[in-house]
C-alpha cells in the first residue's frame, strides 16, 4: 500500500441542509459534492458520506458500542475542535474529561452527538504510542472488561 490511505465512512441523516450546519458550519469540515440524497464532508481530511434515510433514527442509550471521531497528534488541534463545539453549543454526550490520567494511555476525550444521533469521540493521547500499543493494557472505553 502507499504510504497515505483515506478513511471513509457513511452515516445516516435526515436533512442535508441540518447536516452542513452540524459538520460544515460548526466543526469546519469542507463540503464535497453534494445532492439531494447525500453530502460528502471532508472530515479531517478523511471522507464523511452523509446518506439520506427515511427510515427512522434513535439514539443509543449510551456512548457504546458505536461512535467515531478523530484521535488527533496534537494537543492544541483536540481543544481548537473543542472551543468550535462550546462556541456553536453542540450537543455533549459525553463532557470533556481526562481518561487514565499518569497511565500510557492517559488522553482528553469528549464526544458529541449530532442532530442525527450520530456520536462523535474526539481525543488526545499524551503518549502516541498508546494509539496503537500497549498491547498488555486492558482498559478501553470506561465499559469493564467482558469475557
Amino acid at each position: 500500500m502507499g504510504d497515505r490511505q483515506l478513511f471513509h465512512l457513511a452515516i445516516p441523516i435526515t436533512d442535508p441542509a441540518l447536516a452542513k450546519q452540524f459538520y460544515a458550519d460548526a466543526l469546519g469540515c469542507a463540503v464535497g459534492r453534494e445532492n439531494s440524497g447525500a453530502v460528502i464532508f471532508n472530515f479531517f481530511d478523511h471522507q464523511l458520506v452523509a446518506h439520506v434515510t427515511d427510515e427512522p433514527i434513535s439514539p443509543q442509550k449510551g456512548i457504546y458500542p458505536r461512535h467515531f471521531g478523530m484521535t488527533f497528534l496534537d494537543e492544541q488541534d483536540w481543544q481548537t475542535v473543542l472551543d468550535r463545539a462550546k462556541k456553536h453549543q453542540l450537543t455533549f454526550r459525553d463532557r470533556p474529561r481526562l481518561r487514565f490520567p499518569g497511565k500510557l494511555t492517559e488522553h482528553r476525550t469528549f464526544f458529541l452527538e449530532d442532530p442525527f444521533f450520530n456520536l462523535l469521540e474526539f481525543k488526545w493521547y499524551r503518549h502516541p504510542e498508546a494509539i496503537f500499543g500497549g498491547q498488555e493494557i486492558t482498559e478501553i472505553g470506561d465499559r469493564p472488561e467482558t469475557h
